[in-house]
């Protein structure tokens, strides 16, 4: 039989989940300098949005504002368990949040976004040293209604023009 102070303990968290609650934290919290708390100050980020990699803590957090701006309800729900090992790891995840500001050079849509993704992070001292964001940059562009929907008669127009081999049979 377990003791009384054996049970009453709180389950702890494995250090991978603490750091990737953190992360998430840093994503939806509107406060830029919460990156701090979870990553090295030498931080490299690239996701499909980003132009060129964000390196360091502050271009981080500039990147992270935009995101707050275009998307002012954004949240991150957890969609699978967290795998890590060797200081590596991949955190799934799905975000939501309307489009109610610019975001890389796109007007604001008003429309509702449900995308999901993965962050492939290196761990480096218990933080992320390095951060790469996957996800599916056609299906956001088609939710905003951007892009055409998949399977549409407009993609089959875009993937002619771009030349991916849907030409008609002479």
């Amino acid at each position: 039989m377990a003791d009384a102070t054996e049970t009453s303990r709180s389950p702890v968290r494995p250090p991978l989940d603490a750091l990737a609650d953190s992360w998430e934290a840093a994503w939806v919290g509107r406060r830029a300098a919460s990156f701090t708390d979870c990553c090295t100050g030498d931080i490299q980020y690239e996701d499909p949005v980003v132009v060129e990699p964000a390196l360091g803590v502050e271009v981080l957090a500039g990147h992270a504002k935009r995101l707050w701006q275009a998307f002012p309800d954004i949240r991150i729900e957890r969609t699978g368990q967290r795998i890590g090992s060797a200081g590596f790891a991949c955190l799934p995840w799905r975000v939501l949040g309307t489009h109610r500001g610019d975001l890389a050079g796109l007007p604001a849509t008003g429309r509702f976004l449900t995308l999901h993704g993965i962050h492939y992070v290196e761990i480096a001292d218990g933080r992320i040293r390095r951060a790469r964001g996957f996800f599916d940059l056609y299906d956001a562009g088609a939710q905003l209604g951007l892009l055409p929907t998949r399977g549409g008669l407009g993609e089959t127009a875009l993937l002619l023009l771009r030349g991916f081999g849907l030409r008609p049979r002479a």
